[in-house]
């Protein structure tokens, strides 16, 4: 049940996941304005199993004498310091990403720029993958990651398991059921999830969906086998369908619903194989569908940001990130490399009133890339002026 991921050509960097203690995981040290709050032992909750709560609470409480002046729940500046314009606010809105497992990725960058916008962020995180992400949370090794523009630290209210290729536990094989990796771990399907994040908090205002997997990618489309085609469409395309099926009783009307889709869905991407390709065109057609269905049932925008590539941890899995982003440095019309921050900004757009109008579309975020007809870096092109960046 190994997991291929590449975030930044839209890989998978962990499937979904779902609860099963109560654990949170607060920022272990920020200030906000000068205000400063301390969580207690008694309030943290996560959604995934940690080897002993007690323990656990005695470390943090040890911890948090040591802190209590800096702990502090990251959200967006007071009025006083509210920006002139037309600032992005979500205060009060809540939402739940699936498919963060490191802080590496495009998901944890749409975390963080949904909650600096003001947004209280639940992520699922694929099951085998969520010992360590909590773990490495809990520890502090993504607090250099967390911060945010206002100084104060990202604040993930709950981490859910989650493992979004399957609907409901009649749909888990017996062999995943005793996979030593889910061990310990427990309603992690996806209805299991929604009804988990339900009971716990009642509704969301966001869903998005950043994961994928196609275990076949390295392979080029033709010798790919059916079983890999069909895996990669489930992980990565209609596990976006369930998601939102499962979701939207809970979310809140007018709520905003954000998927993250590759060019190699309309642009032949040497190399994006196992189907993958397949089921990026499958998901930006969905994104149009669903954009219709949930938009006429309770008003919710339904979106896909095509992004370009990212030199995060999961892209590496396809093995030549680097030469994309070399690629994409040299041919697009601005350029600069690409960073999540960019991609989760657009995510904190499309979540935001600003974005009222805007539903069914695919929104590229990849400096311009997807505009040209040609790699201008060809000796083809070397007798002609183009203009190169001179910064």
């Amino acid at each position: 049940m190994a997991t291929t991921a590449a975030s930044s050509l839209q890989m998978a960097t962990a499937r979904p996941c779902i609860s099963s203690s109560h654990r949170v995981f607060r920022s272990s040290a920020a200030m906000l304005h000068g205000n400063s709050k301390v969580v207690s032992p008694s309030k943290l909750s996560s959604a995934c199993h940690i080897s002993s709560v007690q323990s656990f609470q005695r470390t943090f409480t040890s911890s948090s004498l040591k802190m209590d002046k800096f702990v502090t729940k990251a959200m967006a500046g007071s009025s006083e310091n509210k920006p002139s314009g037309l600032p992005i606010d979500l205060k009060g809105k809540r939402a739940f990403i699936a498919g963060v497992a490191d802080d590496n990725g495009y998901g944890w960058a749409i975390a963080k720029s949904l909650a600096a916008a003001g947004a209280e962020i639940l992520v699922g995180t694929w099951v085998p993958a969520l010992n360590i992400f909590e773990s490495s949370l809990r520890r502090g090794k993504f607090d250099e990651s967390r911060v945010l523009p206002d100084g104060s630290l990202m604040e993930i209210t709950k981490v859910y398991p989650l493992d979004a290729v399957f609907d409901n536990p009649d749909d888990v094989p017996e062999e995943v059921k005793a996979n030593k990796r889910y061990a310990g771990s427990s309603n992690w399907t996806v209805q299991e999830a929604a009804e988990a994040v339900k009971s716990d908090f009642g509704s969301i205002d966001i869903l998005v969906h950043s994961l994928a997997n196609g275990p076949e990618v390295t392979k080029p489309l033709l010798e790919t086998s059916r079983k890999g085609y069909l895996a990669a469409i489930s992980a990565s395309s209609y596990s976006y369908v369930s998601l939102l099926k499962h979701f939207l009783p809970i979310i809140n009307r007018g709520g905003s619903s954000i998927s993250l889709t590759y060019i190699a869905s309309e642009r032949i991407i040497p190399g994006y194989g196992g189907g993958m390709s397949s089921a990026k065109a499958a998901l930006e057609s969905d994104t149009r569908v669903l954009a219709f269905e949930a938009g006429r049932k309770k008003r919710i925008r339904v979106n896909t940001i095509s992004a370009g590539p990212l030199r995060s941890r999961a892209a590496k899995a396809i093995g030549f990130i680097d030469m994309m982003i070399d690629y994409s440095l040299v041919n697009a019309p601005l350029q600069k490399e690409l960073s999540a921050e960019e991609v989760g900004n657009t995510a904190a757009f499309l979540a935001s009133p600003l974005a009222s109008a805007i539903t069914g579309a695919v929104i590229y975020v990849d400096n311009g890339l997807n505009t040209m007809g040609v790699g201008v870096d060809s000796p083809i092109f070397e007798k002609l002026d183009i203009p190169k960046d001179q910064h």
